[in-house]
């Protein structure tokens, strides 16, 4: 799923009180990392065959101090200059005859440091990511831990997915190769098991969901926009200060919307006031939600890989009020939420995961180009955590895109805040600082609306 102008790159951040050990990080990167998980001294070798897939074979030269770096910024240690050295190493590919990660030990940040990990998406998906550099955090006590400490449920957003027994397809395959047939009956038997019930009634409903659905999927269309574009080589992140969610939930209680529901309205209006300061009128905008398959009160599994589903949700952009805004989102996500969509795409992804490598490009771009990219939202530990005995003071990500993608987001709350990352491809989103102060701007906007009470709950219910 790589392409020239989007590697499928997850990038993230570790922000530390103080900078820890050096030595101390490589026993906690080999005891947590290297030993439980062996794709990581791995690297991907190709498979005899007509597909063109590859395997993970060990690396004969593994050397984790090649693949875990320290430096020391230059200048007075700002956020400005730890965005810039980040930003450098977005378009490097990595070295496909070693491991696909790297950990940058970045000193001089303020009085602490960062740990920066580049970790391709052929490895794991984004929540397995999250809960293996996660592991590497201990609580107050030392008690190491990940996101099932986090007291959080076991989907990403809310939509109830039951469990399932069949693993999720990986970029970097298992030896063993099933027919496309022998997939794509799994595939439907996926979609059954997550289905409406069994019942006829039960079997009516989720034939018509199912219909609108692929629909949807089919011929939903990214409009012409100020974020939509050819993307270039060189990419952008900026990521906001960390946002209380007290104000927030506030919010969401006066009209029965989740956290999640604000924090994508909050999106969507920073979404309209970019678009209202360049040519043409404000449109609502697709992006890609990525929904998590693993239980998060079992253990992950030795080889990782990814397990996800994608929805599309259409951002209410083009609608003037925050109010309207916060309506529309939580409407549209009600409705995915009560739909078969997750199971339907998982059942696409296990299907096109086993094909030709150029099949499987076409029809990646084919529904990646129906979006601007991808929103992830994580909801991290609810205690303040330590990694090599430092305090972690924030936790930052930025998900990367594919085919002709521009604009991604990424949602991750940690010890009672939220932080949003956005990563935007130069050539098209140029000024992404705009889109940020913007972002910030709507935050405040629904704190204070959450502050003023019942009557602006009342005006956000009629509009829905």
């Amino acid at each position: 799923m790589d392409r020239p102008t989007n590697l499928m790159v997850i990038t993230s951040v570790v922000l530390l009180e103080s900078v820890p050990d050096w030595d101390r990080v490589l026993d906690v990167m080999r005891s947590r990392i290297i030993e439980p998980y062996p794709v990581f001294s791995q690297r991907p070798v190709p498979r005899p065959g007509p597909f063109g897939r590859h395997e993970w074979a060990d690396d004969p030269h593994f050397d984790l101090e090649r693949h875990v770096h320290r430096v020391t910024l230059d200048g007075d240690g700002t956020d400005a200059e730890l965005q810039g050295y980040i930003e450098s190493h977005l378009a490097r590919a990595f070295d496909l005859t070693r491991p696909l990660w790297e950990v940058h030990l970045v000193s001089g940040h303020g009085a602490g440091a960062a740990l920066v990990f580049r970790i391709h998406h052929a490895l794991a998906d984004g929540m397995a990511l999250t809960r293996v550099l996660l592991g590497l955090t201990e609580d107050a006590a030392g008690r190491p831990g990940d996101l099932t400490d986090a007291g959080v449920s076991a989907e990403l957003h809310g939509i109830p997915l039951p469990r399932l027994s069949a693993a999720g397809p990986t970029a970097a395959d298992t030896p063993t190769q099933r027919p496309l047939v022998a997939a794509a009956r799994d595939g439907w038997d996926r979609l059954r098991r997550n289905g409406l019930g069994s019942s006829a009634s039960d079997a009516a409903r989720l034939a018509l969901r199912s219909g609108q659905v692929v629909a949807d999927l089919l011929l939903t269309t990214n409009p012409s926009s100020a974020v939509g574009g050819s993307p270039g080589h060189r990419k952008r992140i900026v990521w906001t200060e960390p946002l209380p969610l007290s104000g927030l939930k506030q919010t969401g209680r006066l009209v029965g919307a989740t956290l999640n529901d604000v924090l994508l309205s909050a999106v969507a209006g920073a979404l309209h006031a970019y678009q209202l300061e360049r040519p043409g009128a404000p449109v609502d905008l697709v992006t890609m939600v990525p929904v998590n398959l693993r239980p998060l009160d079992e253990p992950l599994p030795r080889e990782l890989g990814n397990r996800f589903a994608l929805l599309f949700l259409r951002y209410p952009s083009s609608d003037a009020t925050p109010l309207g805004r916060l309506a529309l989102t939580k409407a549209r996500m009600d409705w995915l939420k009560a739909s078969p969509e997750a199971a339907l795409t998982f059942a696409l992804i296990s299907v096109i995961g086993r094909t030709t490598g150029a099949l499987e490009r076409r029809v990646v771009d084919f529904f990646a180009d129906k979006a601007i990219g991808v929103t992830t939202n994580v909801a991290g530990p609810r205690q303040v955590r330590h990694l090599a005995g430092v305090p972690v003071t924030g936790v930052l990500g930025w998900v990367p895109g594919s085919g002709k993608h521009t604009l991604g987001f990424c949602i991750f709350t940690y010890a009672d805040t939220v932080r949003i990352g956005i990563l935007a491809d130069e050539a098209v989103v140029a000024r992404p600082e705009e889109l940020l102060d913007a972002l910030e701007d709507e935050v405040d906007v629904l704190v204070r609306l959450g502050a003023a009470g019942p009557t602006a709950g009342r005006a956000a219910r009629r509009r829905s």
